[in-house]
Parts: structure tokens; C-alpha cells; sequence
């Protein structure tokens, strides 16, 4: 099988790749930034194309010319500071000129990333998980945008009976993460590399789900031929600042993570974090791990780019 990734130079991209090479599949990835020596150890199971998907011609031009059996489109501006005109043309025009290219390509199955986010704050729903069939409650031009981007995939499937597939990580998290959400991130990695870190709230929540977790529910749904559902739900784990920190001081005594705020801040962050993701379980079998294990997967990985041993887990 050949899958086409547009912006599989990011952080998402890599891992899905390495996944999908390691069960034997091709891998062309279409994206601005350069491929670098990051798919290197794939030899030619990996194919890099220079393509800019606010460009018609171009995306359409690489769609045509690889042929593949899937299409994804995980390239994105990852906040909501962009000026307008920008953020529309790559995360609305550019989603639109993807699905353009996909259906008239004849792709089987076309994916892309939306995000938890549609759904906004958590007080919109009480105390209660959030199902992929809740109401949008976009609130930004991220949230929103990603909003409409699900609206486009359902005109484009309604109307051309194509066959597209979103998902809605929550906070993906993981060492080398450096875009989009990153208290959760820095709150291990800076600690990891031995330096102090300081955060607003103590009780400000996350969501966090792991770059190979996240990778894992993207491969499940990309090597599905026609998914049950049209979006899914990838889950993670809700957990406050306070928390993350005490994980990571239980595996590095001396780390030096500090907060402005004791108290208060809750809903510092507006986001969702209580999240359904049984659609995912139940379909395809995704089952994600403890957060802590992941935690100290990633202060592992650092230590391993420092040159350090590994710390060990916990005893039973």
C-alpha cells in the first residue's frame, strides 16, 4: 500500500511513517520544509516531494504522480496568531485544494487531522466525557478552522461519495514536540535536560496524549479500507500541571519545576479534556497506556539525546 502524507515532515507525520514503513508499506511525503536525513533509514520505501498545498497545481501534480491508496493531510498552522489571510489560505483553502486533489486523483481513502479542540471548552458539557457527535464550540482560528475543516470533508464525502476519514488527537505530547501545546511538554523535557522550569497555574489541565499513541490510532484508521465513522476521537489522559510535576520529581528528585499559582486556574487553559474515544477503542483495538509510563518514556529520550543512562521504571 502507498499513502501519501502532505506535511509528513512534522511531528505527527515522522511517527506515522516510521509505523507504516515498519509494516511494509510505501511512504511519499509531499510537504515546504525540507525532508533532511529524518527518512534516511528508510531507504526507498520513502519518497520526498517538494510541494506547497496552498498551490493547486502542485499538490494536484504530486497527488497524480504517486498514485496512492491513501491520502493524509496532517500540514497545518498549529495556533491561532496567524494573520488571517495566511491561516485561511493553508488551513481552509489548503484542506479544500487537498480534498480537490484526492477526488480527482481517485484515492480510495483521504484522512486528515482535526483536533479536540472543535469542541472548546469543557464547561460547555459539565463533568461529562465529549462524543464525536457533540456540538463545535470553536472559539479560535484554530478551533474554528478545524471546525469548517470537518464541515468540507462532509461536503466532499456528501457530494462525490469519497471516502474521508478525520481524527481529533488531544494534546499530543513527546520530547522533541516544539509547536502547539507545550506546558505538558516542557513541564518533563526542561526538567529532564536538568533545567528549572516555571508555569502560571498548578491546577491548570491538560490532555495529554503521546506522539506514539497518537501515531498509532492515525495508523489504525489509515490502513482501514472504509472506516464505521467519519471522525474519531483519539482520547488521552486529563491531568493537571500539579500532577505531571509529581511524576516527573518521583523519577528526578531534584527537578526544579515551580508555579505561580497554588490555586485556581482549572480552566486556564480552554480546553476540553474530558474525552470519549470509545469509537476508537472499539473499532480498531487502540488502547492507550498509563500517562506515567509515557512520561518517563519521554524524560527517557531526553536522557538519551544528553548521552545518559536511562532511569528505570518503577518497581511493582
Amino acid at each position: 500500500m502507498k499513502t501519501l502524507i502532505v506535511g509528513g515532515t512534522g511531528f505527527l507525520g515522522r511517527t506515522l511513517t516510521g509505523k507504516l514503513v515498519a509494516q511494509g508499506h510505501e511512504v511519499v511525503i509531499v510537504d515546504i520544509a525540507p525532508a533532511g536525513s529524518a527518512f534516511e533509514p528508510y531507504g526507498k520505501a520513502v519518497t520526498y516531494l517538494r510541494g506547497d498545498i496552498t498551490h493547486f497545481d502542485e499538490i494536484s501534480d504530486a497527488m497524480h504522480a504517486a498514485r496512492p491508496d491513501r491520502a493524509v493531510n496532517l500540514s497545518y498552522y498549529l495556533a491561532s496568531d496567524v494573520p488571517p489571510h495566511r491561516a485561511l489560505r493553508l488551513n481552509v483553502l489548503g484542506m479544500d485544494n487537498f480534498f480537490e486533489a484526492a477526488r480527482q486523483a481517485g484515492v480510495p481513502h483521504t484522512i486528515f487531522a482535526s483536533s479536540f479542540i472543535v469542541n472548546g471548552d469543557q464547561r460547555n458539557f459539565g463533568e461529562r466525557a465529549i462524543t464525536e457527535d457533540d456540538h463545535l464550540y470553536g472559539f479560535d482560528q484554530y478551533s474554528v478552522h478545524k471546525g469548517f475543516n470537518e464541515w468540507q470533508a462532509r461536503d466532499y464525502a456528501d457530494k462525490y461519495g469519497m471516502t474521508i476519514t478525520g481524527i481529533r488527537p488531544a494534546n499530543v505530547t513527546g520530547f522533541d514536540k516544539i509547536h502547539g501545546s507545550m506546558d505538558h511538554v516542557r513541564c518533563v523535557v526542561l526538567p529532564a535536560r536538568g533545567q528549572a522550569v516555571e508555569f502560571e497555574h498548578k491546577e491548570a489541565i491538560w490532555c495529554p496524549i503521546h506522539i506514539d499513541d497518537a501515531a498509532e490510532a492515525l495508523l489504525r484508521i489509515v490502513l482501514a479500507q472504509k472506516p464505521k465513522h467519519r471522525i474519531y476521537n483519539t482520547g488521552g489522559t486529563p491531568i493537571r500541571m500539579g500532577a505531571i510535576a509529581d511524576i516527573v520529581r518521583s523519577y528526578l528528585p531534584d527537578a526544579r519545576i515551580s508555579f505561580r499559582h497554588e490555586t485556581g486556574g482549572l480552566y486556564s487553559n480552554p480546553i476540553n479534556y474530558l474525552i470519549d474515544n470509545s469509537r476508537l477503542v472499539e473499532e480498531f483495538g487502540v488502547q492507550i497506556p498509563p500517562f506515567e509510563k509515557r512520561l518517563l518514556q519521554i524524560i527517557n529520550d531526553v536522557r538519551q539525546q544528553e548521552g545518559l543512562e536511562p532511569i528505570r521504571p518503577k518497581s511493582a
